[in-house]
């Protein structure tokens, strides 16, 4: 089977996560992505989590699957190499800033049906990253316990995930229009855009605007029943009730069919309706948790075993089986070794783990390949 995107190739010049992401997410159907760097690497090269050997595990993570070119970005050689490969390529995706040779104007005089994709901090130019972006949306007020005062970070970069894969989408669209059409695109990607439009489009900015305050309800599922439990011989369990057949079947499971329909009762509530679930959850939470508490995990599994119970115990990333899953393969990462990695989370029947490039490993293939004097260009200095 030919991969899904063989034939179109991206101008990836970036850094960290979103734009990598959605050039990454581009080059796992089989699109051609070249990564291009100044010389000895953007920012992330050298970013946290490391690897014994210092290689930088986010930056072989973000890049799996592209190739690498290195170019001085200071020198007219380099810049010159740069704007022909983004013309001959025809799709550029970028975060850097500060840069006017990258922008879309000085690009589509060399390529006028250029496809340019920027990502920017914030609609009006001013910078922002995912954690300050989080900072001032709102999530971290409404995220954590009840009774904590001050704000509550989480740690996955929300935003740039979302706004690497908003990326990713933009440019295939732009390039369906362009194949019916001829037309370039230049498309702009504010992150902060990314996070409110995701806060509205979850309702946070609507219930906000009706002067709705959202409260802080720990691990418990907003506006239904849903909370960790603890389980014998230690470890917790993250338990769902999505619809009201869920939950019949946690008290049919847990024994408590009884005793909650008399609490139902009681309070003249119905717990076949979300809205009762979550407002009394507290109350139910507090019937269930001790089944859970009597129980090892062992034995909360095979009770729950064939209901339409929704849960999972909480794990580390250590504990995780990476052989169990077929997206995982096994690479060997230049400057790591042997991992097992992700291919693409979209099975299209044939998907293969691929390693991220070593920085500049395809720079002499790259640029020869666009005609250019590669020796000339690396004794001026223009590249590695």
């Amino acid at each position: 089977m030919a991969a899904m995107l063989e034939g179109l190739r991206i101008v990836e010049i970036s850094s960290f996560v979103a734009a990598p992401l959605g050039g990454m997410t581009l080059a796992q159907l089989g699109a051609d992505v070249v990564r291009v760097d100044p010389l000895g690497g953007a920012a992330d090269t050298g970013r946290w989590p490391l690897a014994p050997s210092g290689t930088s595990l986010l930056w072989t993570g973000m890049n799996k699957g592209k190739r690498s070119v290195t170019v001085d970005f200071r020198s007219p050689e380099g810049r010159d190499a740069v704007t022909r490969l983004a013309a001959d390529a025809g799709i550029v995706l970028t975060n850097a800033v500060g840069r006017g040779w990258l922008s879309h104007a000085a690009l589509a005089e060399a390529r006028p049906d250029l496809i340019h994709l920027q990502i920017e901090g914030r609609h009006d130019g001013g910078a922002a990253v995912d954690y300050t972006v989080n900072a001032e949306i709102g999530f971290p007020l409404v995220t954590g316990p009840a009774d904590h005062a001050g704000p509550v970070s989480h740690v996955l970069p929300a935003w740039d995930v979302a706004c690497g894969l908003y990326a990713a989408v933009g440019l295939l669209a732009a390039e369906r229009r362009r194949s019916r059409t001829g037309e370039g695109a230049r498309i702009r990607l504010p992150l902060y855009d990314v996070a409110l439009a995701t806060a509205g489009n979850l309702g946070f900015l609507a219930e906000a605007q009706l002067g709705r305050e959202r409260p802080r309800i720990g691990n418990h599922l907003f506006g239904g029943f849903g909370r960790d439990f603890a389980v014998a011989g230690g470890g917790r369990v993250m338990v769902v009730a999505l619809t009201g057949r869920h939950f019949a079947d946690l008290c049919a499971a847990t024994g408590l069919a009884e005793t909650v329909g008399e609490l139902e009762r009681l309070l003249g509530a119905d717990f076949a309706v979300d809205g009762d679930r979550y407002r009394y959850r507290e109350a139910l939470a507090a019937l269930v948790a001790p089944w859970f508490a009597a129980r090892t995990l062992p034995e909360v599994e095979s009770a729950l075993s064939g209901t339409s119970v929704l849960w999972a115990p909480y794990r580390r990333f250590t504990e995780l089986d990476l052989d169990g899953n077929p997206m995982m393969g096994e690479i060997d990462q230049p400057g790591v070794g042997r991992l097992r990695a992700p291919a693409s989370p979209l099975d299209t029947g044939e998907r293969e783990a691929v390693p991220a490039p070593g920085l500049g490993e395809h720079t002499d293939e790259v640029l020869a390949a666009l005609g250019l004097d590669v020796a000339d260009l690396r004794a001026k200095g223009a590249v590695a």
